[in-house]
């Protein structure tokens, strides 16, 4: 969704869709609270609560994905710390597409890829940080999963357009995940743009990257 204050079922859609098409998966599509009207914690305790109900129907959590884009693509990685921290059963493996790990912003692509990203501002950034976490550090884990243990993560995916503003969240999260031991494939795709993989319905790239995110998640239950 769009930095945890906009977006629901429906725009989180196209990308749901791709995956459930390339991967023949069934997928829940989360319609977690939104600041500012829900602030940190709302957004990650409704997604651990999803992961939770999913396990309670049956569904196996080593063979559950959880999966998210830009904001989502963070939560994804903050849902899977806590779930390691409060001892639960953890999913099969991350699926991040151009994820926001960083709410502090402190990576170089966000003044270095400025220029060259059509989709994402660090003014929109910034107000969405506030909303989301008043009063909270933006360097806490399970706001900036860039700053959390990693360690005993699944398997993470994580894809990131070359024209992102984002781009070093994803490069360093890559970085801190493997020196975690945790297993990480970094995917960089030249020209593309954030969350490129939601046009996949007419986007050639689009439907290459969420194939290749499939194609990662089977490996990982084999």
């Amino acid at each position: 969704m769009g930095g945890y204050v906009a977006g629901s079922c429906a725009t989180a859609r196209p990308v749901a869709a791709g995956i459930a098409v390339a991967g023949r998966c069934p997928v829940l599509a989360l319609d977690y609270r939104l600041a500012p009207e829900s602030p940190f914690p709302a957004a990650l305790d409704d997604a651990v609560a999803a992961f939770r109900w999913m396990v309670a129907q049956g569904f196996a959590a080593d063979r559950v994905a959880i999966a998210g884009d830009s904001a989502g693509g963070g939560l994804a990685v903050a849902t899977a710390v806590a779930l390691r921290d409060q001892g639960g059963p953890l999913p099969g493996a991350l699926l991040c597409f151009s994820p926001w790990t960083d709410l502090t912003m402190s990576g170089d692509s966000c003044t270095g890829r400025a220029k060259v990203d059509p989709i994402v501002s660090g003014a929109a950034l910034r107000s969405f940080a506030d909303a989301y976490a008043p009063g909270e550090s933006l360097r806490a884990p399970l706001l900036s999963p860039l700053y959390a243990d990693l360690t005993g993560l699944p398997p993470m995916l994580i894809q990131v357009g070359g024209n992102e503003a984002l781009f070093s969240d994803s490069e360093r999260l890559a970085a801190a995940a493997r020196a975690a031991g945790v297993e990480v494939t970094l995917e960089t795709w030249d020209g593309m743009w954030h969350v490129w993989q939601g046009q996949a319905a007419m986007l050639p790239e689009g439907k290459r990257a969420v194939e290749s995110a499939c194609s990662f998640f089977a490996e990982c239950l084999e």
